[in-house]
């Protein structure tokens, strides 16, 4: 009969779909277990990382909720933040400032680089709202940080371009008839130059050449 015919033609695909979804289901338990395992001490250094770089009442709670599983697990993870004593960690577009946003994921990304397979990083405007002594410390860690790893970093603060072992200027281009973004390695003197600028303006006074390379002497 032909009913008999298609429940023997689909018995095997069954099998090996419900065999699949055992093993799907047998791997996101399993990496499950090892986030839970993670958790407390990924938490523990992010959070004294903040308190590090000036935010010393943080606290951080990872929150997973079991889901369907799917290419990232079996898990929804929801990174929920506090700065302030006495406040239970909410999440971050509800208590988060821009400089604390900021801060919060350069730490992220400072302990996801002791990970070897991060061969280099990038980090784009990471130092949003943040300025004096927190951008030096912000600089010496992202200085620890290019030890083991290439850090590509864009900033606007002389704090953090300091720090670099090379300085690139971005520029945009307009003489002709469409716009060209370009980029450059500075020369030790084009350095100063660039980072008193970004202290002093356009045109830097003696001052601002100074404390440059001051700036650039300190790294």
């Amino acid at each position: 009969p032909l009913t008999s015919n298609l429940d023997t033609a689909l018995d095997h695909p069954k099998q090996t779909l419900d065999k699949a979804e055992a093993e799907v289901r047998r791997l996101a338990d399993k990496l499950r277990e090892s986030r839970k395992k993670a958790f407390p001490s990924l938490r523990k250094q992010i959070v004294n990382l903040l308190h590090e770089v000036g935010i010393p009442e943080a606290n951080l709670a990872v929150d997973a909720t079991e889901t369907l599983p799917g290419p990232t697990g079996g898990d929804k993870v929801d990174i929920l933040f506090s700065a302030n004593k006495g406040i239970a960690p909410r999440p971050l577009a509800q208590v988060a400032s821009g400089g604390e946003f900021s801060r919060l994921m350069f730490c992220i990304n400072y302990v996801m680089a002791e990970k070897p397979a991060i061969p280099t990083l990038v980090l784009d405007e990471i130092d949003n709202g943040v300025s004096g002594e927190i951008a030096i410390k912000l600089g010496n860690l992202m200085k620890q940080m290019a030890k083991d790893h290439q850090l590509i970093t864009i900033s606007h603060l002389p704090q953090i371009a300091a720090r670099g072992q090379a300085h690139y200027y971005v520029f945009k281009d307009n003489s002709d008839k469409k716009t060209i973004s370009s980029i450059r390695l500075l020369s030790d003197g084009e350095r100063v130059e660039e980072i008193a600028k970004m202290i002093g303006g356009n045109k830097p006074s003696k001052v601002a050449l100074e404390n440059a390379q001051e700036l650039l002497d300190g790294h």
